[in-house]
């Protein structure tokens, strides 16, 4: 690293205990302070010196200025799957009796509000909140978060998507044997993007923008395509596909529509003239409408999966006034969020937990609140540290065979 050439605080003590402080949910360097002289912090991060808030600024502030940290990162996060076998749970779909399965690959921009501050980068972003807009890909449906991008926040969510879509693809073929199916809402709706996963040979769900198509024009194709489904009085939804060659490319694919017609309101009030609303998406896979729509709405579980991000490891609000810094924590937060995420996906397998309501996935604040910050007592005894736990700690269990399942791998 340049500047830093003989430290007496090692790149990775410093790594290590900026990890440490994400998985608590803390990402200001002051908090650091509080562990400058835990011997448990030490031990449990197997880190020699615990630097100072201004060391561990001043170091992180010299890392962001190579971009090597940032694919260290992202290199380690994608072996510590491979490293630990941790599979992904697939979609799987029937269509007569042939069964296949996808690993969901969901990929969106969160702004993130950083208001009332003067940090590099930041502007007007989409929601009309001064800050940031990063980009997040998210595999299977725990979620797991392969690959991102701190972008400035009136950055067009399509600038520099397609490689990012490329080495996201990438990251989740090293994770996953199952077949990937990519998520886009029609921000992203690009030629570029489809023939990019045609390349690829992934399957895609991709929301159109319509553009300058009119709706009384996909109302006239439903209607010859057949008969509508009247879900009520004065609404009427139609639902097919067709076959279209767009602009730039490659080959012809399938659009789903959705088209919905309303000549009464959901009050009562009969409508002049009736009101048109269409959904079409770009897709490679042949299943029903309804089925296409489903999955694309399940797209819409990404936004938890930001959520816990910017809430549960408090990271909407970025540490530092430099850019390029900021950029290197967001990857430090995405390492920290799959070590999250993977003890509370092991957290499901067995019901030793007192939550007993059965759930998919077990949210980040869940795992820091009840693993991370379990209530415990380091002693040492035999030259040997141990930790102490109450008998009535109803997660002891839990920890303990979580604990010991990753000691061993």
């Amino acid at each position: 690293m340049k500047g830093v050439s003989n430290p007496s605080i090692s790149h990775s003590d410093v790594a290590l205990a900026y990890l440490g402080l994400m998985c608590q949910g803390k990402n200001d360097f002051d908090h650091i302070e509080a562990y400058r002289d835990d011997d448990f912090f030490k031990l449990s991060m197997q880190i020699n010196t615990v630097p100072s808030s201004p060391t561990l600024r001043q170091r992180l502030n010299q890392a962001a200025k190579t971009s090597n940290w940032c694919e260290i990162i992202l290199e380690e996060s994608t072996n510590l799957f491979q490293t630990m076998n941790i599979p992904v749970t697939p979609i799987i779909l029937e269509n007569e009796g042939y069964k296949r399965l996808y690993a969901p690959l969901d990929i969106d921009v969160s702004p993130f509000d950083n208001s009332n501050t003067k940090k590099e980068g930041i502007s007007y972003t989409y929601k009309g909140t001064v800050g940031y807009a990063p980009i997040f890909a998210y595999l299977g449906r725990e979620g797991f978060a392969v690959n991102t991008e701190l972008r400035e926040g009136s950055q067009h969510c399509q600038k520099d998507t397609v490689p990012f879509i490329g080495n996201s693809i990438s990251y989740a073929k090293r994770i996953t044997d199952h077949r990937l199916l990519i998520r886009l809402d029609s921000g992203n709706d690009s030629a570029d993007n489809i023939n990019l996963c045609l390349r690829e040979d992934c399957d895609f769900i991709i929301k159109r923008n319509l553009r300058k198509e009119s709706t009384d024009m996909w109302l006239q194709i439903a209607k010859e395509q057949g008969p509508g489904k009247e879900v009520r009085e004065g609404k009427c939804v139609y639902s097919g596909s067709v076959i279209r060659h767009p602009k730039q490319v490659d080959k012809p694919i399938r659009i789903v529509y959705e088209v919905i017609e309303r000549t009464i309101d959901h009050k009562g009030q009969i409508l002049l003239i009736p009101k048109i609303e269409v959904h079409t998406y770009s897709t490679s896979l042949p299943d029903s409408p309804d089925t296409v729509k489903m999955l694309y709405q399940d797209h819409g579980t990404s936004e938890q999966f930001h959520s816990e991000i910017k809430t549960d490891l408090d990271m909407e609000r970025f540490p530092s006034g430099k850019f390029s810094t900021n950029k290197l924590i967001l990857y430090f937060a995405i390492f920290a969020y799959n070590l999250l995420k993977i003890i509370g996906q092991e957290s499901l397998k067995l019901e030793d937990t007192p939550l007993k309501k059965k759930s998919q996935r077990r949210r980040i604040r869940t795992v820091i609140q009840n693993f991370i910050m379990i209530a415990s007592k380091m002693v040492r005894s035999a030259r040997r540290y141990k930790l102490r736990f109450s008998s009535k700690n109803t997660w002891f269990r839990a920890f303990q065979r979580i604990y010991t399942s990753f000691k061993s791998t």
